[in-house]
């Protein structure tokens, strides 16, 4: 259920786009690369960590707005297996400044119901940072609401690595051939426990980057010129009407109008 009421200004552009918005028709698992922090700040002259701070609300903005639709996962694209060839004060930093943002945000998580979850080969993360991704967990835990997944030490072949190695061990554990292993089985592994519906990605760059390969299969994906640092409600709106203007067929096709007649009369 949509809960805007006395969040929007009266004959703005998001009150018109909202009440665009068919609320049957939500995407329920919205995925996002987050893309742009570092552009955003050497537009404006200033150092990397100034666009990652302003990412950080962009974040906010974006749970927010989500939670307020009533989409039921969210999962970002927080910190790639990749990101640990960046600059290690820029990574300490980047750090520094998740563990900072849970301290402050984890209370609002849990008034808003939202639960908290974190995929990636967390195991491999600092022990101080694993303690407080388990303590904002642990908060959240039987929260009801929105799912918010942060990709944190993330890669999607890393992801189905672990995934095959785990339904792996849990054949040769019950003796089961592994001729029988199902498309099923592998999602039963992965991290997501849902396929996304719609895929955002900003800054404008038409790739993947390793990020939720086995799960986009029929994925809609929208890419924005917009920095993530400046991506808000406007923009996401914009996203989902994008969505909800096409038509997801999961590899069948369109019947024909004669088709659709006949179907309307039965």
């Amino acid at each position: 259920m949509i809960h805007f009421e006395g969040v929007l200004e009266p004959g703005s552009r998001d009150e018109s786009l909202l009440q665009q918005i068919d609320p049957q028709h939500l995407p329920n698992h919205l995925a996002v690369i987050m893309d742009g922090n570092g552009r955003w700040a050497k537009a404006r002259g200033k150092p990397r960590a100034m666009g990652h701070k302003a990412g950080i609300e962009a974040v906010r903005a974006t749970v927010e707005t989500c939670s307020r639709l009533g989409i039921g996962t969210l999962t970002l694209y927080t910190f790639s297996v990749e990101n640990w060839k960046r600059p290690r004060l820029e990574v300490e930093m980047l750090f520094r400044l998740l563990r900072e943002a849970l301290r402050k945000e984890v209370n609002l998580l849990e008034r808003n119901n939202i639960r908290l979850r974190f995929i990636g080969r967390i195991s491999e993360l600092d022990k101080k940072v694993q303690r407080e991704l388990e303590r904002a967990e642990a908060a959240t835990r039987n929260n009801s609401g929105m799912t918010l997944n942060l990709a944190l030490n993330y890669g999607s072949r890393t992801e189905i690595v672990d995934a095959v190695r785990r339904l792996a061990a849990e054949y040769h554990q019950t003796g089961r051939s592994m001729e029988t292993i199902t498309e099923a089985d592998i999602s039963r592994h992965l991290l997501t426990q849902s396929d996304p519906d719609l895929l955002i990605r900003t800054s404008g760059e038409m790739r993947i980057s390793n990020f939720l390969l086995w799960q986009i299969a029929y994925t809609e994906i929208y890419v924005t010129e917009t920095l993530w640092p400046d991506f808000g409600r406007t923009h996401l709106f914009e996203a989902i009407l994008s969505y909800q203007k096409r038509e997801r067929r999961f590899g069948g096709v369109e019947p024909a109008d004669s088709e659709k007649k006949a179907e309307a009369q039965i």
